[in-house]
């Protein structure tokens, strides 16, 4: 069994220099894909049920789906609660077999998001899981507006809550799907002077490749979730196979024509912020 924590596998990226893809998981077939990516690659994956992924499955059954994902493979598996809102969900999530979870409080004033991400860490660590909190605000595209992570809020927050990674605001937005812009890192730099702990972006999928591969060798952002890109992949290949066959109306038969380019995506994904001798492979 490879079950691992968060900071299992963020420890030895942020020593290394590279970053451990967050892939944003919606159902069997794409956390199956990601986690065959992964064995592929011969690197550590971060399996995500967020709030969408928890509307659709129960955490109880996400949780036995992801343990029994770990355990056929040889690489590190993470099996990780994305945007928990509540420390019920965070416990819940811990009681289930994930080995992380984060507790997104970024909507919340400074001191009570500090207080009650520092709460989590406590549960968290206590049965033995790595807890992710994020300071600032990430938007969402044609959605919530970003606030930018506070350096001296980001040291506070990181100093205060004690947690294993810290999701920041640094012109990263949720939903995004193009590669326009990038990452604000003159910000990026300013936090890096005032804290260790490992960063994590979210809405990575937003991020240039080349700038999420620069940024995993030179930085502390050790994780980036990547989802966006990841169901376009899915969505494409879906209607592809659709479109082959209209007559087709089984979802197994269907489905199984979508894991392998789902799979090839995801290990680019992955490879493209892994070590240097992996992204030159």
């Amino acid at each position: 069994m490879t079950r691992a924590t968060l900071k299992d596998v963020l420890t030895p990226a942020l020593r290394e220099g590279y970053a451990v893809a967050g892939l944003v998981c919606l159902g069997w077939e794409d956390m199956r894909a990601f986690a065959r990516a992964a064995e592929a690659e011969g690197l550590p994956v971060i399996l995500q049920a967020g709030p969408s992924c928890r509307k659709h499955t129960p955490l109880p059954v996400l949780g036995k789906m992801f343990s029994t994902l770990a355990e056929s493979v040889a690489v590190p598996v993470v099996a990780h609660l994305d945007h928990g809102y509540a420390a019920e969900e965070c416990r819940i999530a811990i009681d289930c077999g994930f080995t992380s979870v984060m507790f997104d409080g970024s909507r919340l004033p400074v001191g009570q998001n500090i207080a009650e991400t520092g709460a989590i860490v406590q549960m968290a660590h206590a049965a033995g899981v790595s807890c992710e909190g994020e300071i600032g605000f990430v938007g969402y595209a044609e959605g919530e507006t970003s606030r930018g992570t506070d350096p001296d809020e980001a040291a506070r927050f990181a100093r205060e809550t004690g947690v294993d990674a810290m999701a920041i605001s640094v012109g990263n937005v949720h939903l995004q799907q193009n590669q326009e812009g990038g990452l604000d890192e003159p910000r990026l730099r300013a936090i890096e002077a005032v804290t260790d702990v490992p960063l994590v972006i979210h809405g990575g999928s937003g991020v240039p490749g080349p700038q999420r591969a620069a940024l995993a060798r030179s930085s502390r952002i050790c994780k980036f979730n990547i989802g966006t890109e990841l169901r376009m992949v899915f969505g494409h290949a879906l209607r592809e196979a659709i479109a082959r066959d209209p007559d087709v109306f089984d979802r197994v038969t269907l489905l199984s024509e979508v894991e392998a380019p789902l799979e090839a995506a995801a290990r680019a994904a992955i490879r493209g912020i892994g070590p240097d001798h992996r992204r030159a492979a």
